[in-house]
């Protein structure tokens, strides 16, 4: 059969979508489209090239070798249609993960960036960390996150880029009933021989257990065990306030029942915050997003660093550089 004269993008956004998910429900619920018409847009490439693209089983999706061999060339169209539309104004919506709905950094430069570009749609995400959102943005389903980027591994960060964006203070969350939560401020020293909870055993936020184990190294203070994936803001409180572990926070963290949050000082831990994006990424939302952090940085000084303050020297490197 001899090759179409021309595609449709759909087909190959169909066949995209496919291709990174392998599984026809997931990549159906991403593209916002019924499963049966997704699979009749396959079909569709497959005949117009001629090619088997997938194997299907019951079990399993998977890409046969004409599939392989269209992957690279339909990403590169795609992202060549998303810079063509983003140039006049008509960019696909752009998705930027939040972490977590609580949190405070990420949300402000989101609201700010949605008044700078009242035009662009920009649709909030929540992956419950960097590390899990860096795959996600890697692979094209989103398009930026915030977090500490010092805490990813060195081959996920080669295909990103970031801006420094805060400095956040770190505090501790304790249950209303603990004898530290009668200071206003809790010196770091003062959790020695307690067991913290930062995370461990969540593949999704390992950059804050990370950050934690530098922190807690030298004072005594234990990383709890890792725990069930709480989902939900009424699971985790229901599993922090059984086994009554203080946990790691940051300053801005969401109030929760049966506990008060406390400011760790002598000295300040921070926690480094950057606006990540996928390297190469043309789009109005970036430039406002971007734009959005700049702003609030300088007026809100939050790359400013307090006297008597603790973070990880690679951390310091890394927010030192400026895209």
């Amino acid at each position: 059969m001899p090759a179409p004269a021309s595609l449709d993008p759909r087909l190959l956004r169909a066949f995209l979508a496919v291709a990174e998910e392998l599984h026809f429900t997931r990549a159906a619920a991403r593209l916002y489209v019924a499963q049966q018409a997704l699979s009749r847009d396959v079909r569709r490439l497959e005949r117009e090239l001629g090619a088997e693209l997938f194997l299907r089983t019951t079990r399993q999706v998977a890409l046969t070798a004409d599939g392989e061999r269209l992957l690279p060339h339909a990403r590169r169209v795609l992202a060549a249609q998303d810079d063509l539309l983003a140039a006049f104004g008509q960019a696909r919506p752009l998705l930027v993960d939040l972490n977590s709905a609580g949190l405070v950094t990420g949300r402000r430069v989101l609201h700010r960036a949605r008044e700078l570009a009242p035009d662009c749609e920009l649709m909030a995400r929540y992956e419950s960390g960097l590390t899990g959102a860096a795959g996600e943005l890697l692979a094209g389903r989103l398009d930026a996150s915030f977090g500490r980027f010092a805490g990813l591994e060195p081959a996920l960060r080669s295909g990103l880029e970031q801006q420094p964006v805060r400095w956040e203070p770190m505090a501790v969350v304790l249950p209303d009933d603990h004898p530290l939560a009668l200071l206003s401020e809790v010196p770091v020293a003062a959790l020695a021989g307690e067991t913290v909870y930062a995370g461990a055993g969540n593949p999704r936020t390992r950059e804050w257990t990370d950050l934690a184990l530098h922190l807690f190294e030298g004072h005594g203070i234990r990383l709890a065990s890792p725990l069930p994936l709480a989902v939900g803001d009424e699971e985790f409180e229901r599993i922090m306030a059984k086994t009554r572990n203080p946990i790691l926070a940051v300053v801005d963290f969401p109030a929760m029942p049966r506990t008060v949050l406390r400011p760790l000082v002598d000295p300040v831990p921070l926690s480094p915050v950057s606006l990540v994006w996928r390297k190469g990424l043309v789009h109005p939302g970036l430039d406002a997003l971007r734009a959005a952090a700049a702003e609030i940085t300088r007026a809100e000084r939050w790359l400013q660093r307090p006297t008597d303050r603790w973070f990880p020297a690679i951390d310091d490197r890394v927010m030192s550089v400026q895209n």
